[in-house]
């Protein structure tokens, strides 16, 4: 009978506050923060400081390397977020659920952007392509190529009529959206460009490179009578007869630089909302905030620079620096108007300094009452900040930390009842509840490397990196007390089963035994738990390893010279020395009938021995790189693994075969605890994540499994043999180049097929009919049995239903694949499909896609005639109703607000717009008292 075996599932993932990799960003209300965890997106309520919502891919959607690059948020509730395998998801933000998948890229999601509306979103990747895709009907417009390396940000200018795009190959493209076309490639940059943005007037626009400088560009816009001006003040407006080819095109006009104060790369550049300050996050500590002149403002200072220099020309003291300042902006004239600079426009406010190093920033689009802004920031080290920039200095208003390890988890450890979970890192030990992922507690220690739950769950033991071994009191969440225990690195702890202590192995070439005590100190009226030192084994080599047995008979020690020595626990007399691996042993376990002993090994390899003459069963090329980790289940000879190939993998000891491989953590895998009942397993990991496994109650076998990962290794490389395919490898043309925005999949190809069956199925049935209209005639007259597959639909409603649950993003891949035969059969149904008025746009659709992928054959191709010729008539016809009924209905809505504008007093006004109305007002008078403020204080210090 073949052997049937329980799933392993991944149920939760935890300790993650924010991803290095990708941005952060606020919603459109301010009061929320979207902030990426791995695969994860984690809705933060600010003020709260707590996670409220977490939006999570289906795990049938999850890949082995789905973790959010980027994030993006609209006007509106929608959030989207792109991932490292192309794809890009569109949530809704206040219900948590995902809107719609859009596959499209061939390489991580490097940069989103909504425009002003929100009905737009364009996408750019590590793929070097940007595709724009329409957020309401869910599809992919176009795709833009012409960037030689990846793309790394995108602004969109006039009401999205024109899309800014920026990359590694030191341009930037300015794409004319409505004739889908590169207009302008502006050069300059000697160094990969990392972040553009514009003012929310859209005069400026700055780009932020590995240059010393910020540069800058004035923003040219289409007026309403066809003239092309500049909006920058005191520059000339281009008249229409005088604009020559290469200016006609000209969206950016270079207008200056600005020195950076770090020599570090920039990293982000961004403006808040209200259009008043600059923010530039360099790939360091800092964050430099620019103030934002408005246009008097900058005119008066341009005013103030000319009449400096007048005073300094008439007195005859011109310095060097004013030459080169003329000779850089041009002499002005006594008379003229004053040329306004980026210096007299952008000014440095202040430089936020953080304690680690800045992954990315973003402004609260709602500007606070007693602050010029609030700016989030997200650091290396898994931490939110929040800063309240004022004019005069930036305060630190709040922290989000205690959710996670400021680096990697070094070792999980599982309480006897499975009620608790601690991990320990570099600085802190944390107490976690396995059950739902909640932090308990968070205790400052050494570098801890191993631990262990004390039975009752009062007090915990650490090993450190010191040699010292420290006494965490769970319930009041200190260290009650360390001890020196070693000379070098504790690296393991293993507890004694049925007694009162445990054993530790050190880099001090010492395994040592120690037991639990109650000691009562000088001057303290109770009892504090401690440990002591009660026996000690020399060994020849730095010990790596310590286990235990279950029947605590033998304790054996894994040495830097790859042995592993066993010894008697009574005794400490040697019995076994297992030498075979290549490099040391990392990790080992001794099953609970103490029949087997597992060991790991840096060369890759899983060894299963026999602990009763120390011969061994079977050497396993387990996993691509160390093995960390390896662990019995309880009562059975089933192990998991883990290593720093980023999977963990469920064994059969007896059988020495692969049961499962667990997917899911995006960095290398260091430890890992198992339930006493073998429920579930708990591992910990360089990218400050665990996650819990569950075991579930569906049974699978091993050569299904085995089928299993061959399907995914052929479709693997059918997916690569699809981006070798359609991987742009010729060389594309300077003013770049469009093409389809999807990208053929493995669901495309399955929708294909499916459109196939369903036209095989429905001919089949058509012959079934006309068969059974022939015998009535022949006066044979017999019931009709429809097909059961069917469903009891007629055979264009059953291809309908087909076509209708292929995904909208994926529609066109799907039917490019479809040969010229269904075409034409797709075609001549289509015409039944228009009575339904709901299925009306998916039709017009379908129809024109067909029309533009078979034009040639269909024009030369004589039964196509008649069709076209059908659905010509239909198809206008059907689509003015559309037309017709959504305009009555809007008509119908705005007099429904005229009504109930008549019988109020009150405005009909959408409350929530007016409310960012009144804010922004606020914001501006406060802006204006400050300046006058600060007018009056210069005034005063001029008169003194």
């Amino acid at each position: 009978m073949v052997k049937a075996y329980l799933r392993y599932e991944p149920a939760v993932a935890f300790g993650v506050i924010v991803s290095v990799e990708s941005n952060i960003t606020y919603d459109s209300s301010g009061k929320h923060l979207f902030a990426p965890a791995l695969e994860k997106l984690g809705v933060w309520h600010v003020r709260q400081g707590v996670c409220t919502k977490t939006l999570t891919p289906s795990p049938s959607s999850r890949g082995s390397s789905l973790a959010v690059t980027y994030v993006a948020s609209s006007r509106s509730s929608l959030v989207a977020s792109g991932y490292a395998d192309g794809s890009i998801r569109i949530w809704d933000g206040d219900k948590g659920s995902c809107e719609t998948t859009l596959n499209g890229h061939k390489g991580a999601v490097t940069a989103l952007r909504y425009n002003k509306v929100g009905s737009l979103l364009a996408s750019g990747s590590k793929d070097n392509d940007v595709i724009l895709w329409d957020v309401v009907g869910e599809t992919g417009l176009f795709r833009l190529r012409g960037h030689r390396d990846q793309v790394t940000d995108l602004v969109f200018l006039d009401s999205g009529k024109k899309l800014v795009s920026s990359s590694k190959d030191k341009f930037l493209r300015v794409w004319d959206l409505e004739t889908q076309h590169c207009m302008q490639i502006v050069s300059g940059h000697h160094s990969e460009i990392w972040s553009i943005d514009v003012d929310p007037e859209e005069r400026y626009l700055v780009a932020g490179s590995a240059d010393l400088e910020l540069r800058f560009y004035a923003v040219k816009h289409d007026s309403t009578n066809g003239e092309s001006m500049l909006n920058v003040s005191g520059a000339e407006n281009e008249k229409n007869g005088e604009l020559s080819t290469e200016n006609k095109w000209e969206v950016l006009k270079h207008f200056g630089e600005i020195q950076r104060q770090s020599k570090d790369r920039v990293a982000t550049v961004r403006f808040n909302k209200s259009g008043n300050l600059l923010a530039c996050q360099v790939a360091g500590k800092t964050v430099e905030i620019f103030r934002v002149l408005d246009e008097a403002e900058s005119k008066r200072k341009a005013k103030r620079r000319i009449n400096r220099k007048k005073e300094k020309k008439s007195t005859k003291v011109v310095a060097e620096a004013t030459e080169n300042v003329e000779a850089k902006y041009g002499t002005e004239e006594a008379g003229s108007f004053p040329v306004v600079t980026v210096p007299d426009v952008f000014k440095l406010l202040q430089t936020v300094r953080a304690s680690k190093k800045i992954c990315s920033i973003s402004f609260c689009p709602i500007t606070p009452k007693k602050s010029l802004a609030s700016l989030a920031l997200s650091l290396n080290n898994n931490l939110l900040e929040f800063y309240s920039i004022e004019s005069g200095a930036s305060t630190k208003t709040l922290a989000i930390e205690l959710q996670g390890h400021r680096s990697d988890v070094r070792s999980v450890t599982l309480s006897s009842d499975n009620s608790l979970l601690m991990s320990t890192s570099h600085n802190a030990v944390k107490i976690w509840n396995p059950s739902t992922g909640s932090c308990l507690r968070t205790i400052d220690s050494g570098y801890g490397l191993c631990g262990l739950i004390v039975p009752h769950n009062k007090y915990a033991i650490v090993g450190t990196k010191d040699g010292i071994i420290e006494i965490i009191d769970v319930g009041s969440g200190t260290c009650s007390e360390g001890v020196e225990a070693h000379g070098g690195s504790v690296r393991s702890i293993a507890a004694i089963p049925n007694e009162n202590g445990f054993v530790s192995g050190s880099a001090d070439h010492d395994v040592k035994f120690w037991e639990y005590q109650l000691k009562q100190k000088p001057g303290q009226d109770s009892k504090c738990f401690t440990v002591s030192n009660v026996r000690t084994l020399k060994m020849n080599d730095d010990v790596l390893v310590v286990a235990v047995s279950p029947d605590a008979k033998y304790v054996a020690a894994a040495l830097l010279d790859c042995t592993v020595k066993v010894f008697f626990m009574d005794s400490l007399k040697f019995f076994l020395s297992l030498y075979g691996h290549r490099l040391p042993v990392l990790c080992m376990d001794i099953s609970s009938d103490g029949e087997l002993i597992v060991t790991g090994s840096a060369d890759k390899n899983l060894k299963i021995w026999g602990l009763d003459f120390g011969d061994c069963h079977k050497s396993i090329f387990a996993h691509a790189d160390s093995v960390m980790a390896v662990q019995f289940v309880r009562n059975t000879h089933y192990m998991f693994s883990a290593g720093k190939d980023r999977l963990v993998k469920y064994w059969d000891a007896d059988k020495f075969e692969l049961l499962l491989t667990l997917e899911g953590h995006l960095a290398d895998v260091w430890c890992l605890a198992i339930s006493s009942r073998g429920d579930f397993v708990v591992t910990g990991s360089h990218d400050r994540s665990i996650r819990r496994w569950d075991r579930t109650e569906e049974p699978f076998f091993i050569e299904e499994e085995k089928e299993k990962r061959l399907e995914e290794m052929f479709d693997a490389d059918i997916d690569n043999a699809f981006e070798n395919r359609y991987a742009p490898k010729e060389e594309l043309p300077e003013e770049g180049a469009v093409a389809l925005a999807g990208k053929k999949t493995q669901e495309t190809l399955t929708a294909t097929d499916s459109i196939i069956d369903a036209l095989d199925v429905a001919e089949m049935e058509l012959k079934h009919i006309a068969e059974h209209e022939e015998e009535k005639t022949r006066g044979k007259v017999a019931d009709f049995e429809p097909n059961m597959i069917m469903l009891g639909l007629s055979p264009s409603d059953y291809v309908l239903r087909a076509l209708s649950n292929i995904n909208a993003n994926d529609l066109e891949q799907t039917l490019l694949a479809l040969p010229f035969s269904d075409a034409l059969k797709l075609l001549s149904y289509s015409k039944d499909w228009t009575s339904n008025p709901d299925k009306v746009e998916l039709v017009c659709r379908i129809v024109t896609m067909l029309l533009r992928m078979h034009h040639s054959q269909l024009i030369s191709t004589p039964s196509a005639r008649p069709v076209l010729t059908v659905l010509k008539e239909i198809l206008y016809a059907r689509v003015k109703e559309c037309k017709d009924t959504i305009g009555f209905n809007l008509a119908a809505m705005d007099h429904l607000k005229q009504l109930m504008a008549s019988r109020s007093d009150a405005l009909f006004r959408d409350a929530k717009s007016k409310l960012l109305e009144i804010r922004s007002q606020q914001s501006k008078r406060l802006e204006a008292r400050t300046e006058t403020k600060t007018e009056k204080r210069k005034k005063k210090k001029q008169k003194k």
